[in-house]
């Protein structure tokens, strides 16, 4: 009964296997922006642990039982073993969606789009090429890369942080872990398929390459994340509250990217953000403000800002720039060591008279 039980299960997931594979890995993903949209940040990484801890059991035990350590006449065993894949399919998925959100959101999608979309290439190659992506040697890679995403994310938010020291020592702690990952795995399984030769070359290859992402400024600055811009056209303090005259948008205006500023001779435009940073982090924000002229982006400026963690709606800062000639205009939010986090693009055009203006409150 049980054998057939068995034979019923292990011909179900083969027929299916095609759909079940990247369907527990969506589900993964789903889990993932439902759970991390509703609950603290600290239970967000307990869970990103317990994911880790949880993929890296599968991988050793579905390596130990194919190489014969473990008995394959215990039923229960029997069934894990059949069902492994789809645990690894539903971490993987849960992880890789998780760094897509931290890092989507800590970032601007015009700088950091090479380092998110290996992220969705990730998420959806096993479907293409499934059957290698269940070899052990793709498995332990991808393992790494999840394992360094991971500790660059949490790593900042333990140590209040930020900066090239800290996104360093996660790429160390994850080559520890997953040198330590490694000779376990080697020191019982006596095959040329796990040797620390074999997985060497991958690892330090996404060591590398994931580096040279950081120090060219493509991954975003964790935990950093911009909240909210707005441009104007001026900016006052009280209490607390910062107010700023806009000018009224529709929604249509307020959706699509790029302002127009209307502007009389001699008014000066103002930039303000506010950017979320975890608990007593401080650090210091840059905006860069860029004119375009001849179809080459010049830099007009640097103006910068000291922040303080903990604020739920985000440190907020502005700058302000005097005799901004007629054209476009970019201004990025940068950390000092020139990571963007956000970009604001706007439309300055010369007008007679001033424009109608609202003031908002921030």
């Amino acid at each position: 009964m049980v054998k057939k039980l068995y034979t019923k299960i292990k011909l179900f997931y083969e027929k299916y296997e095609r759909l079940l594979l990247p369907g527990t890995l969506v589900f993964g993903v789903i889990v993932d922006f439902i759970t991390f949209k509703s609950i603290q940040i600290n239970y967000a990484f307990i869970i990103l642990g317990l994911h880790i801890l949880f993929v890296g059991a599968i991988i050793a035990f579905l390596n130990f039982y194919d190489a014969g350590l473990i008995s394959n006449k215990n039923r229960v065993l029997k069934y894990f073993r059949l069902l492994c894949p789809l645990g690894i399919q539903f971490s993987f998925g849960a992880l890789l969606s998780a760094c897509f959100i931290f890092y989507f959101f800590s970032g601007s999608l015009y700088v950091s789009w090479p380092f998110i979309l290996l992220i969705v290439i990730l998420m959806i190659s096993n479907e293409v090429s499934r059957e290698y992506y269940l070899r052990a040697r793709v498995q332990i890679s991808i393992y790494f890369f999840l394992l360094f995403s991971v500790f660059a994310i949490i790593l900042p938010f333990v140590l209040e942080k930020l900066g090239a020291w800290i996104f360093l020592s996660a790429g160390a702690l994850s080559l520890l872990v997953i040198f330590l990952y490694i000779t376990f795995l080697s020191r019982y399984i006596k095959s040329e398929k796990i040797t620390i030769k074999r997985f060497a070359v991958p690892v330090i290859i996404i060591f590398i390459f994931i580096n040279a992402l950081y120090f060219f400024n493509v991954i975003p600055p964790m935990p950093l994340s911009l909240k909210d811009s707005v441009i104007g056209h001026s900016i006052s303090r009280s209490d607390g509250e910062y107010t700023i005259a806009i000018e009224p948008e529709s929604f249509l205006e307020s959706i699509l990217p790029g302002q127009t500023i209307h502007k009389v001779s001699g008014e000066a435009v103002v930039v303000y953000t506010a950017i979320f940073a975890p608990g007593n982090l401080a650090t210091d924000i840059v905006h860069h403000w860029q004119y375009k002229e001849n179809g080459k982006w010049v830099s007009m400026g640097r103006f910068s800002y000291s922040i303080a963690g903990g604020r739920a709606e985000g440190y907020r800062g502005y700058s302000i720039k005097n005799d901004v000639p007629v054209g476009k205009w970019r201004v990025d939010v940068e950390t000092a060591r020139g990571q963007v986090l956000g970009r604001v693009q706007f439309d300055v055009v010369e007008a007679n008279f001033a424009p109608l203006l609202v003031e908002i409150v921030e």
